[in-house]
């Protein structure tokens, strides 16, 4: 796309920048995100499509911009007389495409907002200023607060947080989900978009990484955004876990490593314990029974057996890695004789295991501990998957976690 045809093709976001250039900071790239995946989608639309539709988006874009920054009402009835004047299969074409340059827009925007999060140059009154509430990275300012302008000690501060909960609730509505098969894809795009205005990146790596932005774009505008049949309370279950394995799984231990910073830096050397409840979550999926008829018993059951064998899957890949982490020999007296006696009547092969399927010796003590941990993970799992097909197990109950206390103590 030539340059000039580019800088026209800037989004709504960027023409109110151009409205309002005094709020719009040294280190605003939405514009250039924007244009960079608008240009990428076109050319993805014209290879599918043709030129003819490219130009007509081209043109509706363009109009739709040049009303919103006049509002002169004769730009909005040529933009209602180009709509009209399509066929019906161009306007699916148009409308989807629209569609996805929405979507699109909406990923500059958050890879925007995390740039200037990480640059730490997010100024009052800045544009989208609305869109940069507190969240984990203003932990230490809003407990400087507590302890300086509202004159709480630290240790007050500290007491209170690790008595605190909040609950965070999961709920099914078809309705207003998005396809995970887009989630994803989106995910890829925005990280790829990211990636490529990194200081240190290659010429290769940013050729690379661009081949891949396209191929994320087209794959996200050929996949259907409408689900064809209607899900059941398992498929969202399945939906509802993907968050936790998207996002909340690697979200939520980070979160509390930044409080546990934020907290040393006021004063508190204690850690906020493991076991404390400052966030855990819920779920209503397959267990809604104000007027769903198709929540029964057995629906709630197999419910609660998938989510018991993700669970167990998450945490069993998790002490994988740990196994590989924790290869020292030093350890304490009390971690030593637990690690003996779990070595004592631990089986000698477990062929069924990619790493560490062999006796563990006894010299590396919290491997040894961590594959009991491991075994009884793979039981849990194994039991769930035994039950939600076949109702029954030959997996013994007391091989198996019930619940999370007993991972972590």
């Amino acid at each position: 796309m030539a340059t000039v045809k580019l800088e026209r093709l800037t989004s709504i976001d960027a023409q109110l920048r151009l409205l309002a250039p005094r709020k719009v900071s040294e280190d605003d790239k939405l514009v250039e995100y924007d244009a960079l995946l608008l240009d990428r989608f076109l050319d993805i639309l014209q290879s599918l499509h043709g030129e003819d539709i490219r130009e007509t988006v081209q043109e509706l874009y363009e109009h739709a911009a040049e009303y919103e920054r006049t509002r002169d009402p004769k730009k909005l009835e040529e933009l209602g007389n180009m709509i009209t004047s399509l066929d019906a299969g161009d306007s699916i074409v148009v409308t989807k495409s629209f569609a996805h340059m929405l979507n699109l827009g909406n990923l500059a925007e958050e890879v925007q907002i995390a740039y200037r999060r990480r640059i730490k140059k997010v100024k009052k009154g800045d544009f989208l200023d609305e869109s940069s509430a507190t969240t984990e990275s203003d932990i230490e300012e809003t407990l400087r607060r507590l302890v300086v302008d509202m004159k709480k000690s630290p240790q007050e501060v500290f007491d209170t947080l690790k008595n605190q909960t909040v609950d965070l609730v999961l709920t099914a509505h078809p309705t207003q989900s998005v396809r995970r098969s887009l989630l994803q894809k989106h995910g890829r795009i925005r990280d790829c978009l990211a990636q490529l205005y990194a200081k240190d990146i290659t010429p290769d790596d940013k050729q690379e990484l661009d081949e891949a932005l396209q191929r994320e774009i087209q794959a996200a505008f050929r996949t259907d955004e409408i689900r064809r049949t209607q899900p059941t309370p398992q498929d969202e279950m399945r939906a509802g876990m993907s968050y936790f394995h998207e996002t909340i799984w690697k979200g939520v231990p980070k979160f509390l490593r930044r409080l546990d910073t934020a907290l040393k830096n006021i004063g508190i050397n204690e850690r906020v314990p493991y076991n404390a409840p400052l966030i855990q979550f819920s779920s209503w999926m397959g267990g809604d029974r104000d007027g769903n008829p198709r929540v029964t018993p057995e629906v709630t059951r197999d419910v609660c057996l998938l989510a018991r064998m993700m669970a167990a899957n998450m945490y069993f890949s998790q002490i994988e890695d740990l196994m590989f982490e924790l290869s020292m020999w030093r350890c304490s007296d009390e971690l030593r004789a637990r690690a003996e006696e779990l070595h004592r009547f631990s089986k000698r092969d477990a062929k069924h295991y990619i790493e560490f399927w062999k006796k563990i010796p006894p010299n590396e003590p919290y491997r040894v501990i961590l594959s009991d941990v491991r075994d009884k993970l793979y039981n849990t799992r194994e039991r769930a998957r035994h039950l939600l097909t076949n109702v029954v197990s030959d997996i013994p109950e007391e091989t198996i976690f019930t619940h999370t206390d007993e991972v972590c103590f």
